[in-house]
């Protein structure tokens, strides 16, 4: 019995050590994966840190190669800006008078060097050449014989100065006829609107046919008849040159010269305009503007009229190489009264 109890004890102790050696098999294994995980863990950290600072360093250079792509984009923007600005600026320039002045230099300047190497070479040229002078033979022409000049039969004949108006005498005796007549308030203007007295038309048939229209005739009395037989010599002018001639009034003082002009404005029926520079009459306080003015008439190939007022002491002597003037000689009283007036 005892022994019975020994072997189920025994069996006992046998099976507990077969069950712990069993338990410490299934808890072995379950350590090894532990491990592996550990050793793999371990490893994988260093790979993470990798991968990231790839990342990272990839992520610096996609944003430094868009800042390098983004200034590029400006600097061919400026480029193309500033080539745009230099076409522009060249075109200025060729256009311009500084541009085109330039490009003249340049061409001059080339031009110039061009002759200047031309020249040397033909002075290299000339140099070179063995020049003989041949000689020179002189023979007698026929045409070299002296002919008498015989005079000229045909003289010139140069008219009279009383002959100037001669060819229009009809037309200018006309008008004479007509200014005897009554009086045309309502005529044209630079026609006579006024009547004339006889011993007016004796006076303007001696200027006209006598003197042939250049001369001094005794004033009329006052300045207001004077400038009435003036108008009368404007007309008959108008009708012969038209616009191709124009009046020039001497007077030395300012209050004269109004004087003249309110009557020649009546007696014509003109507007203030048509005293002027550019008019048909013109007023002269001085005789050298006088002159130069005439002198300009002439150059254009126009006829200057000059009416020379009574109260002139003096007349310039260049006044009298024009075609056409007219001084009226004052009395005494008529010279010397404005003046003792004033």
């Amino acid at each position: 019995m005892e022994s019975e109890e020994n072997l189920s004890i025994e069996k006992q102790n046998s099976e507990k050590i077969i069950s712990a050696e069993t338990a410490s098999q299934k808890i072995a294994p379950t350590k090894k994966p532990l491990d592996k995980q550990s050793k793999s863990k371990i490893i994988n950290i260093p790979e993470n840190n990798q991968k990231i600072a790839k990342d990272q360093s990839q992520s610096f250079i996609n944003l430094a190669l868009k800042d390098l792509q983004l200034s590029r984009e400006k600097l061919e923007q400026e480029l193309e800006e500033l080539s745009k600005k230099k076409v522009q600026i060249e075109t200025e320039l060729k256009s311009s008078f500084s541009g085109q002045s330039d490009a003249i230099a340049r061409k001059v300047k080339g031009f110039q060097e061009y002759l200047t190497g031309a020249l040397q070479d033909l002075a290299q040229s000339a140099e070179q050449l063995e020049l003989v002078v041949p000689p020179v033979i002189v023979k007698p022409s026929p045409l070299d014989e002296n002919k008498k000049i015989e005079p000229s039969k045909e003289e010139e004949i140069i008219p009279a100065v009383s002959d100037t108006f001669k060819p229009d005498e009809n037309l200018i005796r006309t008008c004479f006829s007509q200014f005897l007549e009554q009086p045309d308030f309502y005529a044209e203007p630079w026609k006579l609107r006024r009547s004339l007295e006889t011993n007016d038309i004796e006076m303007l048939e001696d200027w006209f046919f006598s003197m042939g229209g250049r001369g001094a005739q005794p004033s009329r009395g006052s300045r207001s008849k004077n400038a009435l037989v003036t108008a009368g010599i404007i007309a008959i002018l108008g009708e012969l040159y038209g616009e191709q001639f124009q009046t020039l009034v001497l007077a030395s003082q300012p209050e004269r010269l109004g004087e003249w002009r309110r009557c020649l404005q009546d007696a014509l029926g003109l507007n203030r305009e048509d005293f002027g520079p550019n008019s048909g009459i013109v007023l002269f306080e001085r005789s050298d503007g006088l002159i130069e003015r005439a002198d300009r008439l002439e150059d254009r190939g126009e006829l200057p009229l000059i009416i020379i007022d009574a109260a002139e002491i003096n007349v310039e002597i260049p006044i009298l190489q024009f075609p056409i003037w007219l001084a009226f000689a004052g009395n005494s009283n008529e010279i010397f009264e404005e003046d003792e007036l004033i």
